[in-house]
């Protein structure tokens, strides 16, 4: 009996130092889980707390950047270099890369000597555009200076070796930019600033021209332009509808003629009669003047706003036709949304010349851009009367086109990028630049 009481009493002893465990287990699992979340929300505080600083600065040295790229622009003039005996950027758009590789290294083979002509392997091509101090203007004024740009450069891959170089644009850097790159820190943000030629894209806006006369020129100027790009007719329908519904909001025109702008209004102008009464006369304010320029940058400014709204599709447009480590290829790069009017025939490529010159001829287009593609690489055109005296077989053609195309570009886009720790920003702002006067189209930052 006494040995049955022992072991009743051992089997409660082993019960209580059960419970006693699973209870301090249980202790144990809570206790880790509330450090777990302790842990987890500091944590997660401290990431959005550095997020912040990080934007924070990433976006200032954005705006320090954009703002310094604006004041080093007035003072850039582009210049146009020679090269002919360089490939062309005019049809890399449509080379797939194992054409585009295959055309390097037969233009090496059959040029040994053509790299040892530029900077030595491992020299930085960027040196004489890198700028250190962003608060000195005057560092960035020979960017402009792309005299010497004419020939392949390479970069630090060994002499003779494809991939060491970089196809020149008509400013010297690659196309679209005017000027290299530019790449340097503002405390600790990594600052690039780029700088396009907008008038060396296809105007989107063309497709909204209000002038019915040249409607089907239209339309067959934007089917060409997408074709070269790969798109099928359904997906180009598809976008036509969409501005088309842009078009009856803000049609697009070309030319324009001072207005003069209803600004009378009625103000109570208050006189005392002999009488001592008073009465209220109107007066008019004189009208108003609007310029042809400030028309066009209205303009302007109202489609750039509408092409980067919900009311178009920017991501059809932005589908990679070609994407590989050297290049990547899409219609969205050769597309101008910010309301330009004109294609520099000294500056686009092939398939945005072959739209432009759409307009005056659908069989002509592809020879005229043909020969503008050749002539230019030796000397660009000085105007579009240079242009007819040049390609006399197809004056009628060009004098049709008169209203699509310059010989110089002033419409720019400068795109902004800064990253700083685990944050980035951009802004793309669009301006248009007559001499050293900077006039601000429209500005996205994200």
């Amino acid at each position: 009996m006494a040995r049955l009481h022992r072991n009743h009493s051992n089997v409660r002893r082993c019960d209580d130092r059960g419970v006693i465990l699973l209870v301090t287990l249980i202790f144990l699992v809570v206790l880790a889980s509330l450090a777990y979340t302790l842990t987890t929300t500091v944590t997660a505080r401290r990431h959005r707390r550095q997020y912040m600083m990080d934007y924070c600065t990433a976006r200032y040295a954005c705006d320090s950047a954009l703002k310094y790229a604006f004041t080093s622009l007035e003072t850039v003039e582009p210049n146009l270099i020679s090269r002919p005996n360089d490939l062309d950027f005019s049809d890399l758009f449509a080379m797939s890369e194992p054409d585009y590789q295959e055309m390097l290294a037969q233009w090496v083979t059959l040029n040994p000597g053509r790299l040892a002509d530029g900077p030595a392997a491992g020299a930085d091509v960027n040196d004489s555009n890198d700028v250190t101090d962003a608060n000195d203007a005057n560092d960035v004024n020979d960017i402009g200076n792309t005299a010497d740009s004419n020939s392949l450069v390479a970069t630090s891959a060994a002499p003779g070796d494809s991939n060491s170089l970089v196809i020149p644009g008509p400013y010297g850097p690659p196309w679209p930019y005017i000027v290299e790159p530019m790449e340097f820190e503002i405390g600790s943000a990594k600052v690039k600033i780029e700088i396009d030629d907008e008038n060396a894209k296809y105007p989107l806006a063309w497709v909204l021209l209000e002038d019915e006369k040249i409607s089907k020129e239209a339309e067959a100027s934007f089917a060409t332009f997408l074709e070269w790009m790969g798109f099928e007719a359904e997906q180009i329908d598809s976008l036509k509808e969409e501005l088309d519904k842009i078009r009856e909001i803000r049609p697009f025109k070309l030319e324009f003629k001072p207005l003069a702008q209803s600004a009378s209004a009625s103000s109570s102008a208050t006189a005392v009669s002999s009488r001592s009464r008073r009465r209220t006369a109107a007066t008019t304010v004189p009208k108003k003047v609007v310029t042809v320029a400030e028309q066009a940058a209205r303009q302007s400014s109202d489609l750039s706003r509408l092409f980067h709204s919900s009311l178009v599709d920017i991501d059809v447009l932005a589908e990679p036709t070609i994407a590989s480590d050297t290049r990547k290829e899409s219609a969205l790069k050769y597309t101008g949304l910010w309301g330009a009017a004109k294609v520099n025939i000294n500056t686009a490529p092939r398939h945005v010349l072959e739209a432009a010159f759409t307009f005056g001829g659908l069989s002509d287009a592809p020879k005229i851009a043909e020969q503008i593609i050749q002539r230019r690489r030796e000397k660009p055109f000085e105007n579009i009367e240079d242009l007819r005296k040049s390609l006399l077989t197809y004056s009628v053609s060009i004098q049709k086109c008169e209203n699509f195309i310059t010989t110089t570009s002033n419409y720019f886009t400068v795109k902004v990028t800064a990253v700083s720790g685990v944050a980035r920003t951009s802004t793309v702002a669009a301006v248009t630049k007559e001499g050293n006067k900077i006039k601000q189209i429209g500005v996205i930052s994200d």
